[in-house]
């Protein structure tokens, strides 16, 4: 083997190792106890919100109607730590790139949040179930626990890409340039019309927000971190 043709397997092999070691890392709960952002602060002044709809007690986040919930700052590239608990058929979310509060349903994605177990949810569309990406990316596994009981989401956005981990479990991963039809999925599902045009072409920066109390059941969250990246 000549000295030149050694070289260049030297050198795609070291482009090889670079290229692994560039790629992200599969997404794991983190220890956001440290060093990272509080989402909303307890006092709110970070947020932005309809007045004597959301509140906080003992630690807890929750809203006494269907209005959601905005960060002031606006968000990229960064990960979500935070932890919720469903009443019985909760319906609720984690709003990600939300550049028009006023018309969010067409100018984000949602990070589902869901009573699975609720019998009012037992027919609905894959794409609903809890973890999943609302209406676009059904969830790998059922990863929820029941009503009343406190689950961990951890939600990493990175560009076009969005991976979420919900109780330990890696549940979606979302390449949002594959979504190139406004009411297609790219596994040739139906997507809702009413969500708006296709994902590749969303600006992927912006408010990150939360839904509030869905279909009368209420919702909570506690222990909402983030960190930019």
């Amino acid at each position: 083997m000549n000295r030149m043709m050694i070289c260049c397997m030297v050198g795609l092999s070291l482009m090889a190792v670079a290229c692994v070691a560039g790629a992200a890392e599969p997404l794991k709960h983190p220890d956001s106890t440290k060093d990272w952002e509080e989402l909303f602060k307890a006092d709110l002044s970070n947020a932005t919100y309809p007045a004597g709809i959301w509140s906080f007690k003992d630690g807890e986040l929750t809203a006494t109607e269907d209005q959601a919930i905005w960060t002031k700052a606006d968000y990229d590239n960064c990960i979500i730590d935070l932890e919720f608990k469903c009443a019985p058929a909760a319906n609720s979310g984690v709003f990600l790139f939300c550049s028009d509060m006023d018309k969010w349903v067409t100018s984000c994605i949602e990070v589902q949040i869901l009573d699975d177990y609720a019998d009012k949810w037992s027919k609905v569309d894959a794409t609903w179930k809890c973890g999943g990406i609302f209406g676009r990316l059904a969830p790998a596994k059922q990863a929820v626990k029941h009503a009343g009981e406190w689950n961990h989401y951890t939600i990493r956005c990175q560009g076009k890409q969005v991976d979420v981990v919900l109780n330990g479990e890696n549940v979606a991963s979302m390449d949002m340039t594959k979504w190139t039809e406004a009411s297609k999925n790219p596994d040739g599902s139906k997507a809702p019309e009413w969500l708006g045009g296709p994902l590749s072409a969303m600006v992927t920066k912006g408010k990150i927000g939360l839904q509030g109390k869905h279909a009368g059941a209420p919702i909570w969250f506690r222990n909402m971190k983030i960190k930019k990246l």
